[in-house]
């Protein structure tokens, strides 16, 4: 992932982040690999305060670009829409075993 632009954004306690992702000869890359690099690009960044959002990928040049937001704490994190949280709360959550049977 390089990093194409980086605002920091005090009023809204986040970095905003705008991404190119190279990877010719393979898939789109996952949201939850494109939350893992966003935050590693960031000191103490929180995966799970960490949001993907604008992807574009076109169609067979191995190239995705995207705007990736960062909150520095959860009641920043707050103001995202619903749907856009609901798409990222799920990633790092551990599967359920089955009940043991």
């Amino acid at each position: 992932m390089e990093i194409l632009e980086r605002k920091d954004n005090p009023l809204l306690n986040r970095v905003e982040i705008k991404f190119v992702w190279n990877h010719p000869g393979e898939g789109t890359p996952t949201r939850k690999d494109m939350v893992i690099a966003a935050a590693k690009s960031e000191p103490n960044a929180d995966k799970n305060l960490t949001y993907i959002k604008d992807v574009r990928t076109v169609f067979g040049k191995g190239r995705t670009e995207g705007y990736a937001l960062i909150y520095a704490d959860k009641a920043s994190a707050s103001i995202e829409p619903d749907y856009v949280s609901d798409r990222h709360k799920d990633l790092f959550e551990e599967p359920n075993e089955g009940d043991g049977e």
